[in-house]
């Protein structure tokens, strides 16, 4: 019995040290498993570093390019082949760089006789004149070995008619017949053929022509087919003459009864001008005569005529295009082929007093460029008194070329501007890159409107 009880309070140390040992482990299973959670990564901040989404990073690898990436070009193998800026190796793989067009059948024909012109019968090509320029006789009325000759001497680029010169329909006929008959290079015949009030055919019985309607008369009745059938009948019975360019329609939107545009505008709302504008032009372009939309920027407000010296307007470029230029901007988008520049002073938006037609800021900044005119670009009169008063005719031809003209208009002296560009030309005031790309101009719409056939 005593030995029996001798044995107990080791058994019972025994059993404490296996409880404690069980208590042990069971504090080691709960604790240690808890640092291990892997799930326990996914609260580290990123910053917005990295993405939320879960990504596979794939090793770097050298695999072969197959194809273009989506919206790029194909890349070239080397460094060095990389195409530069404005190269031809950088339009043949961009996609968004078009091809340039290929040449119109026009185009082709006005280079191919381009050249084979002489300098100074590219010279010759800038003048619209006279007959009575050329021949020096005080009224041309028939075209024989005068003409002749004298087409000979000054191979101009067009011959422009007055009422005067018109006697009646056959001997008008064998005026334009012959002339075109005696040109190395075919002429533009033109003639100022508005209806109303400026009419050289309509308003002679003798011409077998009816009398045509004002361009105001036709704004107020605001009828585009009316406009179309007067823009046939003007255009049918000019060509069936011989004429192949009509000085009209008047693009100018009038600012009332002081205007001294008169009834040569469609009217003072400019939308509707704009609108008669562009159904006039294409009317006439449809009978093959050349129209010339006129008098840019915008002649419907001016109170005094330039005729008699400078006439000033007073408007801003903004008002300008806000009315003013959007008749010219119609018939520009429907293809207009002549646009003549007026003489009026526009010293808000010029700086100064110079003609509009010497100006390279209505020329090229506003005409050209801003209004995106591509085709001939023609002064009004080099005769009257705001360009006589304070030019030569040799410098206001050389300025009307740097300013970005095409076509002189009739300049005081022929001989005297033609010498005045030569002579601009020989010094570097001009070059020759300059007066071909006017004669370009010109005979791509005498090859557009088959006058070089």
């Amino acid at each position: 019995m005593e030995h029996s009880r001798s044995k107990l309070p080791a058994m019972l140390a025994v059993l404490f040290c296996i409880a404690l040992l069980a208590g042990v482990g069971v504090l080691l299973w709960k604790t240690l498993p808890e640092k291990q959670k892997p799930e326990q990564a996914e609260t580290i901040q990123t910053d917005g570093v990295f993405s939320n989404e879960p990504t596979t990073v794939e090793p770097e690898r050298e695999a072969p390019y197959e194809g273009e990436l989506p919206g790029q070009a194909a890349q070239p193998a080397t460094p060095d082949e990389q195409p530069q800026p404005g190269t031809d190796d950088q339009n043949e793989t961009d996609p968004q760089t078009p091809d340039a067009p290929e040449a119109s059948a026009a185009q082709q024909t006005a280079q191919a006789l381009l050249d084979t012109m002489t300098d100074e019968e590219k010279i010759w090509q800038l003048f619209f004149v006279t007959p009575e320029a050329i021949t020096n006789v005080n009224t041309a009325t028939v075209a024989g070995e005068t003409t002749k000759k004298a087409l000979e001497q000054y191979p101009v680029g067009g011959i422009v008619y007055f009422a005067k010169n018109l006697e009646d329909r056959e001997q008008t006929v064998a005026l334009l017949e012959n002339t075109q008959s005696y040109a190395k290079i075919p002429l533009f015949l033109g003639v100022d053929e508005e209806g109303g009030t400026v009419s050289r055919v309509g308003s002679n019985p003798a011409m077998g022509a009816q009398e045509f309607p004002s361009a105001q008369s036709l704004g107020e009745q605001a009828d585009p087919a009316a406009v179309y059938q007067a823009g046939q009948d003007i255009g049918g019975t000019l060509h069936a003459i011989g004429f192949n360019m009509d000085f009209a329609p008047v693009a100018d939107v009038s600012s009332g009864a002081s205007a001294v545009i008169g009834s040569r505008s469609f009217g003072t709302d400019a939308q509707l001008c704009a609108s008669l504008v562009s159904i006039m032009m294409q009317s006439l372009s449809a009978e093959e005569i050349v129209p010339c939309l006129k008098h840019f920027p915008g002649y419907g407000s001016a109170i005094t005529d330039d005729h008699y010296g400078t006439s000033i307007l007073t408007k801003t470029q903004e008002e300008l295009e806000a009315c003013d230029f959007l008749p010219f901007s119609s018939g520009i988008a429907s293809g207009a082929p002549f646009v003549m520049v007026s003489h009026l002073s526009v010293p808000e938006v010029v700086g100064d007093e110079t003609p509009s037609d010497l100006s390279s800021k209505i020329v090229s900044d506003l005409l050209r460029n801003k209004l995106g005119f591509t085709g001939v670009i023609i002064t009004d009169s080099h005769q009257m008194a705001s360009i006589t008063d304070h030019y030569t005719p040799g410098e206001a031809a050389v300025k009307a070329l740097q300013a970005g003209v095409d076509m002189i208009l009739m300049p005081q002296d022929l001989q005297a501007a033609f010498d005045g560009v030569k002579q601009a030309l020989s010094d570097g005031t001009l070059t020759q890159a300059r007066i071909d790309e006017s004669v370009l101009r010109i005979l791509q719409v005498k090859a557009e409107y088959n006058i070089l056939q």
